[in-house]
């Protein structure tokens, strides 16, 4: 079946050119056993590889897209290899999931309760489990135009090609699993795909009683067959879309998250099942490389009962741990091919390969949720969480003469903050920011285009204040930097210069007009260089994971208000850098967005998620 793709993104400028076990409660890390036998791949903070962050660096200027030159891709798309965007395990038995709109809550869950009053804690069971997919990884819909039809997914991603892949590692759950197992996750048929039986007792012993794992992978190939060699960009915005998602839905079920940031590469690979990848060849070539579809596993996250109060990880224990029972299992299930041909931009795997993550000491914090920040529940329209996660949708074209109150433009922003009412920024306590281990690195440069009692202009959300000073001080001397009228006290928006900003908006999101259209769009950019240096080059991808995060939650404020918005992934890099005065590469703008009211395609049809058409294909 031939798709026809969603394009986020501007098509045609694409295609021419010692061990130690941490306690955490109240988010304070304390050591609280070491030994001096700490295992050579494992260290608090290795030093970094100057090879490595060479690398990456390189890549990330080398694919930049500028005014005169954009990022090399396809000339065109080649659509006989389109990849196919359902990765299955041929000969694995299927677990079925509950498909069905059964699965709402009752009553249904209001979206501003997530963040202010979430429920209790609910058992891991065939039914809570088939929800937490169903409102994180699953279809959304099918879409039909003409002699095409495609589908639409709860969690999104850049030309809707869906690099991203998923899978649990769970205990035994009735009625789905009479054991421990590993299963991959298979959205077209929302239903897991077991590949091996693990030990009963492996997550018991290691995580607290109620606990999984989910695993994301990305396949690179999926992303480069369009966008060539930026490709790797936009896998890591997915995977933070992804955790976003996922952080929600657990959410919803009164489950907490938390990314297992201390495990090494290795360990992922085996907790996932994955190979190895594969030996890249040298230059951009086209062939048969049937290798080319491997899966890079990113992260993985544990969810939990939410206000279980403090538990150890000793990630040395868990690696062993993880050595031991996995390198033993028996795995079912054969990946299937994506593609006929493919073509390697050997610069992606360069990268991968540099941004290995070794096992490490890293930690997390677990607290209790945090309040966000809330202006008004009016702004929200008693909008239901199940409607909006799986109602999400990117536009395609917003209309211009629509105005956004200035309270909800407040609003929506102090819930793209990482931490709640009356904390210190960087904490990260608040939903869903508070599944990342790190202090928040990302920042918006917004343009305000239509906002009722805002004036026209550039603004800035400094969304670590611990940056503040830095940031002003690299930026150009006339910015303003005064909060604007109104804005909540505990809301870091500063007002840059006045004007109107439409053009430029649209000329540094590569001319696409959507950028101009919306009520507000925006630039994330993050502490780059210094990031790298003093966190390893690991941190490159993981930049991307937390635009995505704070993408995902954009999306879902915009549709919590009634409106929509889009990820603009095709901007030109330094021209951004080049407004806000940034010289050298301490700041880099990593992913563009706008808000705004959708203009909705009356020639494309929409059908249900479940059944959906060729289902059996």
């Amino acid at each position: 079946m031939q798709l026809l793709l969603h394009y986020r993104f501007l098509p045609s400028l694409h295609f021419a050119s010692p061990a130690t076990t941490f306690r955490f409660t109240n988010c304070k890390i304390r050591k609280i056993s070491t030994t001096s036998s700490m295992s050579s791949s494992s260290s608090a903070s290795p030093p970094p590889s100057e090879e490595d962050l060479n690398q990456v660096i390189k890549y990330h200027n080398q694919t930049k897209h500028n005014f005169f030159n954009y990022a090399k891709g396809p000339n065109g798309l080649d659509w006989a290899n389109q990849p196919n965007p359902f990765r299955r395990y041929i000969s694995s038995p299927l677990l079925p999931l509950d498909q069905t709109e059964s699965l709402i809550n009752e009553p249904p869950l209001s979206y501003s309760s997530l963040f202010h009053s979430p429920p209790s804690s609910k058992p891991i069971t065939h039914s809570t489990i088939s929800q937490f997919f169903y409102d994180s990884l699953a279809l959304s819909a099918w879409k039909t135009a003409g002699f095409s039809t495609w589908s639409l997914r709860v969690n999104p991603s850049s030309g809707n090609l869906h690099p991203t892949e998923a899978y649990i590692i769970s205990p035994k759950i009735a009625s789905l699993c009479n054991s421990s197992f590993v299963a991959h996750y298979s959205p077209k048929q929302h239903s897991l795909e077991l590949r091996a039986k693990i030990p009963e007792g492996f997550l018991q012993n290691l995580f607290p009683e109620g606990s999984f794992l989910i695993g994301l992978s990305s396949i690179f190939w999926r992303e480069a067959w369009k966008y060539g060699e930026r490709a790797f960009r936009y896998c890591n915005h997915d995977i933070g879309h992804a955790i976003g998602a996922v952080t929600i839905a657990a959410g919803e079920l009164g489950w907490d998250v938390k990314l297992l940031d201390g495990l090494g590469y290795s360990d992922l690979e085996k907790l996932m099942g994955l190979g190895s990848g594969f030996k890249v060849p040298s230059g951009s070539k086209k062939g048969k490389f049937p290798e080319i579809e491997f899966e890079h596993p990113d992260c993985v996250l544990v969810v939990f009962p939410k206000g279980i109060g403090e538990f150890s990880v000793d990630y040395e224990k868990l690696s062993l741990k993880i050595s031991e029972v996995f390198s033993e299992l028996e795995w079912k299930g054969k990946a299937n091919a994506l593609s006929k041909e493919h073509v390697c931009w050997d610069v992606i795997y360069k990268t991968a390969e540099s941004v290995k993550k070794p096992l490490t000491r890293d930690g997390f914090c677990v607290n209790s949720l945090q309040r966000s920040g809330l202006i008004s529940e009016e702004v929200y329209r008693e909008s239901k969480l199940r409607e909006i996660v799986r109602k999400r949708r990117s536009a395609v074209d917003m209309d211009k003469k629509y105005i956004m109150e200035r309270e909800t433009f407040y609003q929506i922003l102090l819930h793209c903050l990482p931490s709640g009412e009356g904390e210190k920024q960087g904490k990260q306590l608040a939903l869903p920011f508070r599944a990342l281990p790190w202090d928040a690195e990302v920042h918006a440069l917004l343009f305000v285009h239509r906002v009722s009692g805002l004036e026209k202009g550039s603004y800035f959300l400094v969304r670590n204040e611990d940056h503040f000073d830095e940031i002003k001080r690299l930026t150009r001397n006339e910015f303003e930097w005064e909060k604007p009228e109104g804005c909540p006290a505990d809301l870091p928006l500063y007002r840059l210069a006045l004007g109107d900003h439409a053009a430029l908006a649209q000329r540094l999101s590569c001319h696409q007009e959507i950028a101009s259209d919306g009520c507000f769009s925006l630039g994330m950019v993050a502490r780059f260089e210094s990031t790298l240096r003093e966190k390893n080059a690991w941190m490159y991808p993981r930049l991307f994971w937390e635009t995505g995060i704070l993408g995902q939650v954009l999306y879902l404020e915009a549709h919590a208000v009634g409106i929509s918005a889009t990820g603009i992934g095709c901007y030109f890099d330094d021209p951004v850098h080049s407004y806000l005065g940034l010289e050298g590469s301490e700041y880099q703008s990593l992913y563009h967005f706008t808000v705004g009211s959708p203009v909705v395609d009356k020639r494309i049809m929409s059908l249900p998620a479940y059944p959906g058409p060729d289902m059996d294909a």
